[in-house]
C-alpha cells in the first residue's frame, strides 16, 4: 500500500501539482448532470478532490485513493477520505452508494472488469456509475504509434479503451451512454479528436 501509494503521490506532483488540475474539464458537466444531488457518492481516484469538488454541493461524498498526502486536501473540502487500492476490494459495504465516478480511472487498472463487479456490488438498484477514460485511439494517438512511439505518454496507463471496449467494460450496466469531449479539433469529428470518452451507465 505505501509502496504504491509513495509512486502515485510523486507521479501526482509531477503531472501537476499532486493532481489539484482537472484535465479536460468539458467533461464536468456531463458528470455532474449524470450524478444530480441528494446522493451518497464514491469518487475512486479522487485525488485530492480537483474533480470532486464540482459535485460534492448538495451530496455525501466519499473519496478513495491511494495517495494518501492528496486525500489529506481532499479532506479539507468536506470530502470523506478512505485510503485504498481499487484494485482490491473495496472496503464498503454491498449496496451502499447511490453514484460511484471513476474519472480518468479504468487506463490504470491491470483488471478493470474486477473493479467494475465490485462497483456494482456496492451501487444501490438504480445507483449509477459516471466516469471518463481517454480516447485512447484519437489521431493523435494514431500518429503517435505510427512514428513508432507509445500511443500514450503516461507511464501509469495499463490500457487504452475504445468505445467498443468501454461498452463489453459496462455490460452489466443499463443505459450505457458515451460521449466525446475535449480538444482543439473535437468539433471536426469527436470520434477521431476527442480527447476523452465519458460513460454513464445505471446498475439494474
Amino acid at each position: 500500500m505505501s509502496s504504491l501509494g509513495d509512486r502515485y503521490e510523486e507521479h501526482h506532483r509531477e503531472r501537476r501539482d499532486e493532481g489539484d488540475f482537472v484535465f479536460v474539464p468539458e467533461r464536468i458537466p456531463l458528470l455532474v448532470a449524470a450524478i444530480g444531488t441528494g446522493k451518497r457518492v464514491l469518487d475512486l481516484g479522487c485525488r485530492s478532490g480537483a474533480l470532486t469538488r464540482h459535485f460534492l454541493e448538495g451530496n455525501s461524498v466519499v473519496g478513495l485513493d491511494v495517495d494518501a498526502s492528496a486525500l489529506e486536501k481532499a479532506a479539507t473540502l468536506g470530502i470523506e477520505p478512505v485510503q485504498a487500492n481499487v484494485e482490491e476490494p473495496l472496503p464498503f459495504a454491498d449496496a451502499s452508494f447511490d453514484a460511484v465516478v471513476a474519472g480518468e480511472l479504468f487506463e490504470h487498472l491491470q483488471f478493470p472488469d474486477a473493479l467494475v463487479a465490485e462497483i456494482r456490488r456496492v451501487l444501490r438498484p438504480g445507483g449509477a456509475l459516471v466516469g471518463s477514460v481517454p480516447n485512447a485511439f484519437r489521431v493523435q494517438s494514431r500518429l503517435r504509434f505510427l512514428r513508432g512511439r507509445s500511443p500514450e505518454d503516461d507511464p501509469t496507463h495499463l490500457r487504452m479503451f475504445s468505445p467498443d471496449a468501454m461498452r463489453e467494460l459496462l455490460a452489466d450496466f443499463e443505459n450505457v451512454e458515451l460521449s466525446y469531449v475535449g480538444g482543439r479539433y473535437a468539433r471536426l469529428s469527436a470520434r477521431l479528436f476527442a480527447r476523452d470518452l465519458v460513460f454513464t451507465g445505471v446498475k439494474p
